[in-house]
């Protein structure tokens, strides 16, 4: 056979099929195109989930008579000046496929006008062909209509979704996009009604933070952490959540480098790596993160739609990312997420007179044991009362009188516990209500991953030794793990077929249930199977130790204990959330509590 040259409509259809793949693509390359020309306002409208009609409308710096016919013609490009170029590149587009391959599939008419110039001009290109350019009536910058996508490639359509489908693919390049952008004002309209529409944002941080709540969600400002940090040369900045503030998806995790959105498994990776020690499995961070390097640090030109990109040391983003992500993590403190409280408030309903009784409550009091390190805690504390002690009762505060508090106090000082699970505490502006399993499961938590940190964990021994009955294969895998078990604080030796006796546990544990605890590390190990060492999955293994050797729901804690707990909460990094990313605490602000009596 014969070998001949393809026309240059077939070979810009063959293109198209790698550049266009759906009307997003079409969106996003348009879209890309104004960015590069310093548009400061950029209007999208699409119809029929693209198919029908692609309207991208810009004010940037336009192109002349000349340029226009240039524009649609296979790799011609502003962008890149010369062959090294490609090696530096600092804008969206550069491969000069995206006009041509859009006007082979489909029906473009395209209208500029110049910066600087009096006259607006038009072409139009239908399956590929390209008409002269005609005098045309538009303000400066570019517009780029395209109509019945797909018409000259009809197989293609058949592969396309529903509307609906397609609507959601444009709508998530035009928020990335947004994200990306903040300087730059943004409209979308979908079948005639508005989707989304912001406002250039003149703050480099604020205004995109501001972006980002316009886009994400209202919430996302209240509970976002700020990044910013910087090694050998690369930069990454931006906001992560709270760990309590969470999702089902990786769906709300944006990645940006050089003011790209791009998807990359690394940063999906390096998020679950920083959060392991805060969410719960199946839960997922929301954050946008942006990442500054050098042009040549980074290569974009791996795909021809430019989604994907391909860092020179992958490794150094990566540990950069966790590396910020825990630091911020670890500035948050005992900081929780406002969406628990704002649930709590949606869920109250006033009560008539002749309603429900308010259940018991047991008010402070002194004495009792609790459990290592909580215990000694609580002798050390004096609440912030005129007489040094917490007071068996609330005290009577006549009216006008304020109420005696430590202002010191964060997290404030306990004044009851609720069925013996939730310490309410009340603060200078508030009220506090604490879950005290969650609590003192955070707190155990970091102790033991400090003390494994130093090198040393404290044992207690039995002094009668714990014998577990489990099915011979769990009792076989806690056996194979029995040293490094033992490194971890909990010493056990077989008992026998099927049974196991544990002879010393971490000492942070106290007098946890464990048996509980050896039946729950047996799952662990089953899931993690024999090839992963217990160290590299440590956070796994102390969250299985710290819930056993926690404080749990229905234990009776008197005055100190409970002042205690908030004490060490303040000062125990990502307390806000238990192991499980559950909150710790809410807080309601003394205004919001007005509101549920109607006083305000």
């Amino acid at each position: 056979m014969a070998i001949r040259r393809l026309p240059e409509g077939l070979v810009n259809r063959i293109a198209a099929g790698e550049v266009v793949e759906r009307p997003a693509s079409v969106v996003k390359e348009l879209v890309e195109n104004a960015i590069d020309a310093d548009a400061r306002a950029i209007d999208i409208a699409v119809e029929d989930g693209g198919r029908a009609l692609i309207r991208v409308a810009d004010d940037g710096c336009g192109m002349t008579r000349d340029e226009l016919p240039l524009a649609v013609e296979r790799h011609a490009t502003s962008k890149l000046a010369d062959d090294e170029a490609l090696f530096h590149i600092v804008t969206l587009g550069f491969r000069g496929e995206a006009l041509p391959s859009i006007g082979a599939v489909g029906r473009l008419v395209m209208t500029s006008r110049a910066q600087g110039t009096d006259a607006a001009w038009q072409i139009s290109v239908e399956g590929g062909d390209l008409s002269a350019p005609e005098p045309a009536a538009r303000a400066a910058g570019t517009e780029v209509v395209v109509r019945d996508l797909f018409f000259a490639t009809p197989a293609r359509l058949k592969f396309l979704k529903s509307p609906r489908t397609e609507n959601q693919h444009v709508s998530d390049v035009v928020t990335r996009l947004a994200m990306a952008h903040p300087e730059i004002a943004f409209t979308l309209s979908i079948d005639g009604r508005r989707n989304l529409d912001v406002t250039a944002e003149l703050s480099p941080d604020e205004g995109r933070l501001q972006r980002l709540s316009s886009v994400v969600g209202r919430d996302f400002r209240e509970n976002a952490l700020s990044l910013d940090a910087e090694r050998e040369g690369i930069r990454l900045f931006g906001y992560a959540s709270l760990p309590t503030y969470n999702r089902g998806t990786t769906q709300h995790q944006y990645l940006f480098v050089n003011g790209r959105p791009v998807r990359d498994r690394l940063l999906h990776g390096a998020v679950r790596g920083a959060y392991r020690d805060v969410l719960a499995a199946g839960r997922h961070a929301v954050c946008a993160l942006f990442i500054e390097l050098p042009p040549d640090a980074v290569d974009v030109n791996v795909h021809p739609a430019k989604a994907e990109v391909r860092f020179r040391d992958a490794g150094l983003v990566r540990g950069l990312i966790v590396g910020a992500l825990r630091h911020a993590l670890a500035g948050a403190g005992h900081r929780s997420g406002t969406t628990a409280s704002a649930g709590m408030l949606g869920a109250a309903r006033p009560e008539s007179a002749g309603g429900p009784t308010v259940p018991y409550a047991r008010y402070p009091t002194g004495g009792g044991r609790f459990s290592p390190g909580l215990s000694e805690a609580a002798q050390g504390f004096q609440a912030p009362f005129a007489d040094g002690a917490a007071p068996a009762a609330p005290p009577s505060v006549s009216e006008g009188e304020a109420t005696p508090l430590g202002s010191e106090y964060p997290l404030g000082v306990a004044r009851a516990q609720l069925h013996g699970t939730y310490i309410v505490a009340q603060t200078e502006g508030g009220i506090i209500i604490v879950d005290q399993h969650a609590a003192h499961e955070r707190i155990v938590y970091e102790r033991m991953k400090a003390a494994l940190a130093g090198g040393r964990v404290k044992t207690q021994m039995l002094l009668i030794p714990e014998v577990v009955e489990l099915d011979p294969a769990a009792a076989s895998r806690l056996e194979a793990r029995a040293a490094e078990l033992a490194e971890l604080g909990l010493v056990l030796e077989p008992f026998g077929i099927g049974a196991i006796v544990v002879r010393e546990v971490p000492a942070l544990l106290g007098d946890g249930d464990v048996r509980g605890l050896v039946l729950d590390l047996a799952d662990d190990l089953a899931e993690l199977g024999e090839a992963v060492a217990l160290k590299d999955r440590l956070g796994d293994v102390c969250g299985t130790l710290a819930c056993h050797g926690s404080v749990r729901a229905g234990r009776t804690l008197n005055g100190d204990e409970m002042n205690a707990l908030l004490r060490q909460m303040e000062s125990t990094p990502n307390s806000g959330q238990c192991n499980h990313g559950r909150p710790t605490y809410v807080e309601l602000d003394l205004p919001d509590v007005e509101k549920l009596f109607g006083r305000r």
